[in-house]
């Protein structure tokens, strides 16, 4: 069985959409998905897209996905974030999600980025082991810093 990565299309934003909740389901936090197929599909392809997502696809079926954005470090310039590296569950173990990795660094390499970041759970052993295999570092004195919108609308109010 052949694997083929290729760039999203808009036609595959359904399958990304269900990607990304199986993800969140594995992650214990199935309601915690808001965005929808349209938002995909908006924010994917519109004039200056929000982000760049490349699929795995099987048997003409989408398996696994790498959605990336760009960011700024001041202190190192360009670097993508890859949001999430997604291989459905009945596909893993079959080197799916390392053809997606490679595909993104790939094109950070084409993008001239001088660094590819992206967060990993410290309870998913399996992919710490994978990430670190392909020579990537978990930075363990950093912690992720997020507000939700509730949050921000808070500070504001109390600022």
């Amino acid at each position: 069985m052949e694997t083929i990565i290729r760039e999203a299309l808009i036609t595959d934003m359904s399958a990304v959409h269900q990607l990304i909740t199986e993800l969140a389901v594995f992650e214990n936090e199935p309601e915690a998905v808001k965005v929808t197929v349209q938002d995909l599909e908006k924010d994917g392809f519109q004039e200056h897209p929000l982000f760049h997502c490349f699929v795995a696809e099987r048997d003409n079926r989408v398996v696994g996905i790498a959605l990336v954005y760009p960011r700024y470090s001041t202190w190192s310039g360009p670097v993508i974030h890859l949001e999430d590296l997604i291989v459905t569950e009945s596909m893993r173990g079959k080197g799916i999600g390392a053809a997606l990795l490679k595909r993104v660094v790939a094109y950070g390499l084409e993008q001239d980025v001088r660094r590819i970041a992206w967060e990993v759970l410290d309870w998913n052993e399996p992919a710490i082991r994978f990430y670190e295999s392909c020579g990537a570092r978990i930075l363990e004195d950093w912690r992720v810093v997020q507000m939700d919108a509730q949050a921000m609308k808070n500070y504001l109010k109390s600022i």
